[in-house]
């Protein structure tokens, strides 16, 4: 149950929103009836002096007035095209952080809070924060590590941070609910499970031991990796609203003039960074999701450092298949076969047509040939490939998505690494390894010997199952005699749960409606 509070910043947010010009600078003329007569209403409440700024730059300011949990929505968002359209998530993947630092006193009595020791005791040296982003800043300072000073970044979580998160995913989730109720088309892309999934991304983040195991997981994962790596991690000086870890003397990735100065070879960092998100992917199933330029560093030696891993993927065996087969027909043009996979998966539903898909699918790949492989994106793929799948009711699948999110913005450092970065080239020896691994003889030992195990853990459970099947029998048994009843509180619930819900399906807009205009009365 949403509290008034709820519908009352989510008004707030509605109306910063209109003001800033966020709204109004959204495509509004392909929209008819009352969106579009909203939008005009938008486009006359904006502010007069933001009409010459672009969307992106309405977006950062209307952020800036609504606070860091806005901040880490925009980035989520960013992540779902499907959800904000691919132009609005392009707008979101470019704004970075953009919150000023907070005291160190405070910093300081959050880190003796967290590791039970003062800073004095826990490092030699504590400096200013150096960065400050929606749920944390980070702070240089040195520590002995194998009898001899090293220097770490420490991030510290904002005070007050979670309380503020807290209050703002209610009124998130209102929104949610109130689109699924009066917007049916977006069902499909169930906004409710997508506020829910940036509340558990959220939770993960502001526990910053989780980061910690994140980057200690991909560091064992990419041990023997050529070219890449991530940072040590001070266990001793990490907990829930504490990361400690290795500082890293290196180059932005985003300063391409530095890295050529440095004499850096900008063809072999484009390649080693996509080959080796490729075998993150592929080979582990667990990838950076949060790889833009400004979270890579290239040390002197030209091997690239990712920071910054609060946002991590995963994708199981399932998934790791249908991008490799996906990929691997689109370029041997074998359309019924893309086609064929969407359907094993079980992302598209059995009732359509494999023809008609595949049909569907060669509208999207036979563009590509006759093209040079410098011009053909790989992203732009996947981006065209879930537009088409929307025709055949694919449900959105949000590791898919934040896989292609992710694949964009690395595919786009690449090739500001090397315009004439070609893609599939460098993607080639990766991909076709896994290939050769998963789908030849090598992957069928490999599922034979998964397929082995699964039996004898069913053989395991066969006695467990049957004394629940025979359960469940007598149970059905006994409400086919005498029917479903319910207890009187739990039938006393039901009721007044509907009755509830009727109500406030009607009041909610209006309530909405009111706050935004007491807000504009107190502007004004």
């Amino acid at each position: 149950m949403s509290t008034p509070g709820a519908y009352l910043r989510l008004a707030r947010a509605g109306w910063i929103l209109v003001r800033e010009g966020v709204v109004a600078a959204l495509p509004g003329e392909q929209l008819t009836g009352l969106p579009r007569f909203g939008w005009r209403v938008a486009r006359a409440l904006s502010r007069r002096r933001v009409a010459g700024q672009d969307r992106s730059e309405r977006m950062a300011k209307a952020i800036d007035r609504l606070g860091p949990s806005y901040v880490k929505l925009g980035q989520f968002l960013a992540t779902r095209p499907d959800v904000v359209g691919r132009d609005v998530a392009l707008d979101l993947a470019s704004l970075q952080d953009r919150m000023s630092t907070f005291p160190s006193a405070a910093a300081r009595a959050q880190i003796a809070e967290s590791l039970g020791a003062p800073v004095e005791t826990l490092f030699e040296g504590f400096d200013e924060p150096v960065a400050a982003a929606s749920i944390a800043q980070v702070h240089p300072a040195i520590v002995t590590r194998d009898g001899a000073p090293a220097r770490v970044a420490v991030k510290v979580i904002r005070p007050g941070v979670r309380r503020r998160f807290h209050n703002d995913l209610e009124s998130y989730f209102l929104a949610a609910r109130l689109q699924e109720r009066y917007m049916p088309g977006a069902r499909r892309l169930r906004p409710v499970e997508v506020t829910e999934t940036l509340a558990q991304t959220t939770k993960i983040e502001m526990d910053l031991r989780l980061e910690a195991a994140a980057i200690s997981e991909l560091g064992e994962n990419t041990r023997d990796d050529p070219g890449f790596r991530v940072p040590w991690v001070d266990w001793q000086r990490t907990g829930r609203d504490v990361l400690t870890l290795e500082w890293i003397d290196g180059i932005k990735m985003s300063n391409l003039e530095a890295l050529q100065a440095a004499g850096h070879d900008l063809e072999r960092l484009a390649a080693t960074l996509i080959q080796s998100f490729l075998r993150h992917t592929l080979r582990d199933g667990f990838f950076h999701a949060d790889m833009h330029p400004g979270n890579l560093f290239v040390e002197g030696d030209g091997t690239i450092v990712a920071v910054d891993l609060g946002i991590m993927g995963r994708i199981g065996k399932k998934e790791r298949r249908f991008l490799a087969e996906i990929l691997y027909g689109f370029i041997n043009r074998d359309f019924r076969r893309v086609a064929e996979v969407h359907f094993e998966a079980g992302y598209v539903p059995a009732h359509h047509d494999v023809a008609a898909f595949a049909q569907a699918l060669r509208a999207i790949g036979e563009p590509i040939h006759g093209q040079s492989a410098e011009t053909i994106s790989m992203a732009r793929l996947l981006t065209l490939l879930f537009e088409v799948t929307e025709l055949f009711d694919m449900q959105t699948r949000p590791e898919l998505l934040l896989l292609q999110k992710t694949m964009v913005v690395v595919e786009g450092v690449s090739r500001a690494l090397d315009p004439h970065f070609n893609m599939w080239k460098a993607a080639e020896p990766v991909v076709s390894d896994w290939i050769a691994a998963n789908l030849g003889p090598r992957g069928a030992l490999a599922d034979l010997r998964e397929g082995g195990a699964a039996l004898v853990s069913l053989a395991r459970q066969a006695p467990e199952l049957a004394a629940r099947s025979e359960k469940l029998a007598r149970e059905i048994d006994h409400m086919a005699e005498h029917g479903l009843r319910l207890d009187g509180e739990t039938a006393d619930a039901v009721g007044w749960a509907a009755a509830r819900h009727g109500r406030l399906g009607r009041l909610a807009l209006w309530v909405i409606a009111a706050a935004l205009l007491w807000i504009a009365w107190q502007v004004s």
